[in-house]
């Protein structure tokens, strides 16, 4: 019995489904003037795009449309390894996405010392989350990485970047010790700013002083939050689209009732503003 005739049903079918899309990459690479023309620096945009389409079904609780976007997502990863794989025989650069796999998964086995063993099969104990962090911090350091930080990617956004940086000086044990620690550098971070640009008075301010220290009470808010198990950029993203739902119903009340708002005062706009706050699908 071949290998994959011993595979239990469903995991043959995955496979199966898996070949058939590399299949269908194949011969749309091949005959569709549209892929045919792709380059990986032509499809980087679009991945993007596809990466936040599935970052808004997830907010969104739509796990149908959860599927959509990673089926979108799966394709453009097979896409570049299509791609790649079609560069002349003995490039360096050349690949496949079998070569994707497999470097894939001789990753994750190095980086997972505690359930596959290390590099001389001898088990390495990380019985915590925290624990399993930082050996991954120090196995890329062992792997030629420079610094701990060095894995951020420089384009990231920058509250995402924040974030980032601040778990990963976390795993290697660089970190504070109490919230209330944390809370006390937010507080500390808001005074200097205040300092900067003082909201109770109308003297001139620098520009570039008060963005600095604006930029600190930022990081120190994001460190609170990450401390406290929030996640910042999707904190910050629920409240958009809560204010996007709320701006755009005071909106469709106002031409419901023959107002623009450019006319109306603020008093009678909170009217509709109060409106959307009891809304039940502004909850949602």
């Amino acid at each position: 019995m071949s290998d994959f005739q011993s595979l239990p049903p469903r995991r043959q079918e995955q496979l199966m489904a898996f070949n058939r899309l590399l299949t269908i990459m194949d011969e749309l690479r091949e005959q569709c003037p549209w892929d045919r023309k792709q380059t990986i620096d032509s499809l980087r945009h679009l991945t993007i795009e596809e990466t936040y389409e599935l970052s808004d079904a997830i907010l969104n609780g739509d796990l149908g449309e959860v599927k959509k976007e990673l089926g979108d997502i799966q394709l453009h990863l097979l896409f570049y390894a299509r791609i790649a794989s079609e560069k002349a025989p003995g490039d360096p650069d050349r690949f496949d996405m079998a070569d994707v796999l497999h470097a894939i998964s001789e990753k994750l086995i190095r980086r997972h010392p505690h359930i596959y063993g290390d590099a001389n099969g001898q088990p390495v104990i990380a019985e915590t989350e925290e624990q399993v962090k930082a050996n991954w911090e120090q196995l890329k350091l062992k792997e030629g990485n420079k610094s701990v930080l060095g894995g951020v990617p420089a384009s990231l956004p920058a509250l995402v970047k924040a974030m980032r940086v601040q778990e990963k000086a976390r795993g290697a044990g660089f970190d504070w010790e109490e919230k209330q620690q944390v809370w006390q550098k937010v507080e500390e971070e808001m005074q200097e700013f205040k300092q900067e640009f003082n909201t109770e008075s109308n003297e001139a301010f620098d520009p570039e002083k008060a963005e600095g220290e604006f930029g600190d009470l930022l990081f120190s808010l994001v460190n609170y939050a990450r401390f406290i198990k929030i996640n910042p950029e999707t904190a910050l993203e629920r409240t958009n689209k809560k204010f996007i739902r709320r701006f755009q119903y005071l909106e469709e009340r106002a031409r419901a009732n023959g107002q623009q708002l450019k006319d109306m005062t603020l008093a009678e706009m909170d009217v509709y503003w109060n409106e959307a706050k009891t809304d039940v699908s502004d909850s949602l």
